[in-house]
This record gives structure tokens, sequence and C-alpha cells, in this order.
């Protein structure tokens, strides 16, 4: 059951991914700053439950509808449907990825699961980007967040790569849709509060043999502020892009990382 109605003075974000951790976060974020929130992923479940945790701490409109960000068509019906509740898509959060299992072992790597995250990140990204484009480009306005990762800007692993072809993907859009009044930027979050951070806690501690809490603590001690980055953080940034201080701001990418990457970027 629908809980918006529909208001074109109520400027609507959709965020993808936004069932749970950083993706839920950013929606949070977003429903206390007056926006109506259109969650979306795969899990239908999870999704209801993600929107009745947001209405309990936001008087704003929240509604939770079924996509699946390697599926063309359903990501097409997911739009004509914000579109026919709302009449307007103002900003566009894509932050859905599968949690990767490309293995830094040259040995063991399996190029289909290279494809798999290729698919689901970056050519999401590309067809919410796609689908949306067409009502932002008659509004001539919009803003476009693709959430990247920090893996893009070393070696550590080679699902770095995904990281890299969004901040690629970003620059090149920037430039696409400009013209058309459209923004495009990428943020890298850092160390960031998750439940997916717990688990990566956990198994080094496990592979370590120490505690999380020592775990937590080398980490900690690497990053120049001295603390993990809170999700809703990112959400903040966000927030600011989508604003109209954000509005000449377009084709970064924005580390969000308490200084915790130490390249040089021009």
């Amino acid at each position: 059951m629908s809980h918006l109605q529909r208001d074109t003075d109520v400027p609507v974000a959709l965020i993808t991914g936004g069932s749970g951790g950083m993706g839920y976060a950013i929606a949070a974020v977003l429903a206390r700053k007056t926006f109506a929130v259109v969650i979306t992923a795969r899990d239908m479940q999870r999704l209801e439950d993600a929107a009745s945790r947001l209405r309990k701490n936001s008087q704003g409109v929240i509604e939770a509808l079924h996509s699946d960000a390697t599926d063309q068509n359903s990501v097409d019906h997911l739009i004509a449907s914000v579109l026919e509740r709302f009449g307007r898509i103002d900003l566009l959060v894509n932050c859905a990825a599968s949690t990767s299992s490309v293995s830094g072992d040259v040995a063991r790597i399996e190029v289909d699961a290279i494809l798999d995250d290729l698919n689901t990140k970056v050519c999401g990204y590309l067809r919410y980007t796609r689908a949306v484009t067409p009502a932002m480009t008659s509004q001539q306005a919009g803003r476009i967040v693709n959430i990247g990762g920090l893996t893009g800007r070393n070696s550590d692993t080679l699902s770095g790569m995904r990281n890299v072809a969004v901040t690629h993907m970003t620059k090149a859009l920037s430039d696409a849709l400009g013209p058309k009044g459209i923004t495009v930027n990428a943020l890298h979050p850092g160390i960031v509060r998750t439940p997916h951070l717990d688990e990566l806690f956990e198994e080094l501690a496990h592979d370590g043999q120490c505690t999380v809490e020592d775990v937590a603590e080398d980490f900690i001690s690497r990053i120049p502020l001295r603390r993990v980055i809170d999700a809703e953080e990112i959400g903040d940034v966000v927030a600011f892009l989508a604003s109209p201080a954000g509005a000449s701001i377009t084709g970064e990418s924005i580390a969000i990382d308490g200084g915790f990457s130490r390249g040089i970027y021009l």
C-alpha cells in the first residue's frame, strides 16, 4: 500500500540499495531534510521493515518499492511507478551493490564474480541513471550521486575495479548530463560504521586471533580523525550536493573518510 500522495512541491529522492547499511542511513538523513523518500532494493520484506523504521523518525513521506539493479525492465518499471506517484524525481542516489566475492589471490580469481560485481554496481548505476534521465531532462534539473568506495584508490583488492569504473562513469555522465541541468558526483566512503564493517572486524579478529576491539583500534589509529565515520555523515554530504549550495559541483569524486586516504588528487 502506498504511503505517498502526489505532491509536486516536495522534492523526491530515490535511494537504491535503501533497505539497509549506507543506503538506509542516507535515506534517514534525506527524510529529515523534507524530501519525499523512495527506497528500493530486491528484498521487499527488508524494504518494508526499513520503511517502517524510517517513518517512525520522520514526518515526511516514505515509500518502499521493489526493483532489481541487474534488470533494466525492473528499473524502468520502478521509475514509472515513482513518476506516477509524484510526477518528478529530483535526486537519485545509487547505492545498490552486493558484497564482493572477488578473491585477491590470482590463482583463485573467478571472472564471473568480477562480472557480477560490475553488473550489479556499475551497470546497475547506469540502468537507474538511464531511467531517470528523461524526467530530469524534462525538469531541466536533477542530482545524481553515485556511492563508490576507497578500494578504487588503491591496489589492495581486485574488487576495487568496480569503484574505479564508478568514478570514470560519474565524470563521463557529468559531461553528458550537465547541459541538461543534471549534476553527477561520486562519494567514496572510508571506514564507515555499518553491519558490513562489524562483520569485517569480526572476520579479521578471527583470522588474527585477536579481539574485535584490537582490530578496531588498529583501523582507527590509521585515521587522522581517530574515529570511524557514522553512516549518516555520508547522507549529510548527499543532502549538501542536493541542496542549492551544491548546484555548481559536478563530475567530482569526494572521499568521506576522516583523512584515511593518503593520495593527492588534483
